[in-house]
Order: C-alpha cells, then sequence, then structure tokens
C-alpha cells in the first residue's frame, strides 16, 4: 500500500481548490459561505447518534434501528469524504488501484495563501469540532456496550467508530502530510488548536463598539 500526495487520475469534475472561484462574488462576506454544507457536515452525524441513543423510545427492534444507524452513517461517511472535506477546509483524500492492482491513497490540501484565506473560519472550525467530538461520543458508547455486556450494540458501535476514525485519519493525514506519523500528526493537532483557541479568546474584544453610521430607516 503506498501513499500520494497528488492526483494520479484524471476526472471531468470542478478542479481541486477552484470551487470557491466559481461562487458568486456577493457571497463572500457572509459568515457561512456554505451553510447547506455545514449543515448536512453536522446533521448526517449527529442524528446517527441521536437515533442510536433515544431508538429505544421508538421502536423495540433492534434491526430497525441497526438500519437506520448505519444509513445516517454511511451517508455521513459520504458527505464528510467527498463533499464538506473539500469546500470547508481544502482538504481531500481518496484511493485508486492501478494497473497492476496495487493500492494507492492520495491525501491532498490545497495549501496556497490565496486559497487559505477564502477558507471561512467558522465552517473550519466547525468542520474539525465536528471531526474531532463524534468519535469520542461512539468511543463512550462502546466502552457502555462493552461493561454493560450488550454485544449485538458492541458491534453497530464499531462500525461507527471505524467510519468515523477513517475520515478523521485521512483528513489529520491531508492536514499535516502523507508521510508524517499519525501519533506526531494527533498531538501536533491538539496543540495548534488548543494555540488557536487561547489566542482567539485572549485577542478577542470584550464588546464590540456600537456602530456610528446609523440612520434611522423610518421602518416599524
Amino acid at each position: 500500500m503506498a501513499s500520494a500526495t497528488v492526483p494520479l487520475l484524471d476526472d471531468d469534475t470542478i478542479p481541486f481548490g477552484e470551487e470557491d472561484e466559481m461562487r458568486d462574488p456577493s457571497t463572500a462576506a457572509q459568515k457561512y459561505t456554505h451553510p447547506y454544507v455545514t449543515f448536512f457536515h453536522l446533521f448526517f452525524r449527529g442524528a446517527s447518534i441521536i437515533i442510536y441513543m433515544f431508538c429505544g423510545w421508538f421502536s423495540d427492534s433492534f434491526i430497525t434501528s441497526f438500519v437506520f444507524v448505519v444509513l445516517f452513517l454511511s451517508a455521513d461517511f459520504w458527505t464528510v469524504k467527498n463533499i464538506s472535506g473539500r469546500l470547508l477546509v481544502g482538504l481531500r483524500w481518496w484511493n485508486y488501484v492501478d494497473d497492476d492492482g496495487k493500492s494507492h491513497w492520495v491525501f491532498e490540501s490545497k495549501n496556497s495563501p490565496s486559497y487559505q484565506s477564502r477558507i471561512n473560519k467558522h465552517e473550519q472550525r466547525i468542520f474539525w469540532l465536528g471531526l474531532i467530538l463524534c468519535p469520542l461520543f461512539w468511543g463512550l458508547f462502546f466502552l457502555l456496550a462493552l461493561f454493560g455486556l450488550k454485544f449485538k450494540w458492541l458491534l453497530l458501535v464499531m462500525i461507527a467508530i471505524a467510519l468515523n476514525a477513517a475520515n478523521l485519519y485521512g483528513y489529520i493525514k491531508c492536514n499535516y502530510g502523507a508521510g508524517k506519523d499519525l501519533n506526531s500528526a494527533a498531538t501536533d493537532f491538539v496543540k495548534t488548536q488548543f494555540f488557536k483557541n487561547a489566542v482567539d479568546m485572549m485577542t478577542k474584544p470584550s464588546g464590540a463598539p456600537p456602530p456610528t453610521n446609523v440612520r434611522p430607516t423610518g421602518v416599524v
């Protein structure tokens, strides 16, 4: 199995990293430039957790609950891997098999300063929070199912952990380089996020000054 950092296949989709160039410039000043993508980035993984926690309230059938949770997990895996990572943070990972039957893993990152300046910081923060927090929830569910001897639910939780961990692993590799060790990459990532949040809290003004150019509109 090999890793690569550049795409080795041609496709007819929008070139990686050029999605924002095709967006209406009038949306650049919005707080969320990809509101629907941001919503579904959280919706599918949040829905799978909620269904797992409260499915017993609506149905006593394990099969029904299993199917619904797996459907939302699958939708979440596809959305995060193919859409939200590419649009919200400029990262993409994928796999292909060459003519010799050898599997190649490709980890891409659009690191040019011009592109990074266009990334919405609110969406970037939501992307990484959703990517990190949800596997922690599933890890907690794993311990509860294990010590509660609920082995049939343990299988479902292991599927959820595998799908969530795959995206987390892929995007950490994209963000810190395909050749870097995962442990050191994860440590660097946590340190970076902690430092950024601390700096934001220290430098954020306590209150925004009132606008000075507000005029009455005459509309009640």
